[in-house]
């Protein structure tokens, strides 16, 4: 889940209700005056609230399963991440998005916890999920590896904070390898 991120402004230009011209303007809420884009004809507020995304670090036979998504460039490995759907619970969208991505099945999930990524206006709640069964890659991911825990490299933003969590839980000091350059 990389991407360029895009604010309210490039996101939302028309009322999703009406279609007339959004336009920031000041609001007094609970919190203290902030910018939303409303629209000025039938009220519509885009109120730009962070979106919750999944994450599992998926263990599979004592080792960490980590998988390249096939849209990201370079080699890139990470978490198993996805979209929580209407109607379902954290816990059911995460072994969903296991199941969907990779083929396996989950025995026991634990959460690891939820993390703010501030860059994608993201709220991360991510799980340690023990699977079970052979890897089958769905189209979204290119390729995967297993590695020992203590061999994972944790990367500085996002679900790299949460898989370092979850090694100091284990007892295992994380390592982090440098971001890529921009």
């Amino acid at each position: 889940m990389q991407g360029r991120v895009v604010s309210a402004a490039d996101a939302y230009r028309f009322c999703p209700c009406c279609a007339t011209p959004l336009a920031l303007a000041g609001v007094q809420e609970d919190g203290g005056w902030k910018e939303r884009l409303r629209c000025a004809a039938c009220g519509f507020t885009h109120w730009n609230n962070p979106t919750p995304v999944l994450a599992a670090i998926v263990e599979l036979d004592g080792r960490v399963l980590l998988a390249r998504n096939a849209a990201w460039q370079g080699r890139m490995f990470g978490l198993i991440t996805g979209f929580m759907e209407a109607g379902e619970s954290p816990e059911e969208g995460v072994r969903r998005e296991v199941a969907e991505e990779t083929g396996l099945s989950i025995d026991t999930l634990s959460l690891v916890g939820v993390h703010d990524f501030q860059r994608m206006n993201q709220v991360l709640i991510t799980y340690h999920a023990v699977g079970r069964g052979e890897v089958r890659l769905s189209a979204e991911l290119a390729e995967y590896k297993l590695l020992p825990p203590d061999k994972v490299r944790c990367w500085p933003a996002g679900t790299g904070f949460a898989l370092a969590d979850w090694l100091r839980s284990r007892g295992i000091q994380p390592q982090f390898i440098e971001p890529p350059a921009a």
